[in-house]
């Protein structure tokens, strides 16, 4: 498979499709089975203690990899979540941005599975490792 979806295009397909999805984080890159994503970090995504919640992390690994599926897919809406493991590593720095890399590992015609590494901005050791299945229907 080779890349479908450009930068462009899916910045508009999230922004029609999915606009909520800024909640959860901004795309800052995108490549052939690969995005990037950052999401900006405030008080609504800190857990007492300072420390940034696992549903924010989780939420940014999520839409990160739905970006990653659909440059390979294209603009498929309804592929969807069917199972995300994630294991928290160490703790993010409350006072950074969190980056998400994910990266489709297979994408087959029902199903796609990705991983996602997630560090703190300017960090090199990741907080979060996240696997995911997408559920692709039927075109």
């Amino acid at each position: 498979m080779t890349q479908v979806m450009n930068f462009d295009e899916m910045q508009a397909f999230l922004a029609e499709q999915f606009p909520q999805g800024d909640q959860y984080g901004v795309l800052e890159n995108l490549g052939d089975g690969w995005a990037e994503m950052r999401l900006p970090i405030d008080e609504q995504h800190l857990r007492p203690g300072g420390t940034v919640s696992g549903p924010a992390m989780m939420a940014l690994a999520d839409v990160a990899m739905y970006a990653a599926l659909l440059s390979r897919i294209g603009p498929v809406a309804l592929a969807v979540t069917i199972n995300l493991n994630i294991n928290f590593l160490r703790r993010p720095k409350a006072d950074m941005d969190i980056i998400a890399r994910a990266e489709t590992l297979k994408v087959g015609k029902r199903l796609g599975v990705g991983e996602v590494y997630i560090t703190s901005r300017g960090e090199n050791d990741p907080v979060a490792h996240v696997t995911l299945t997408y559920s692709i229907p039927e075109q």
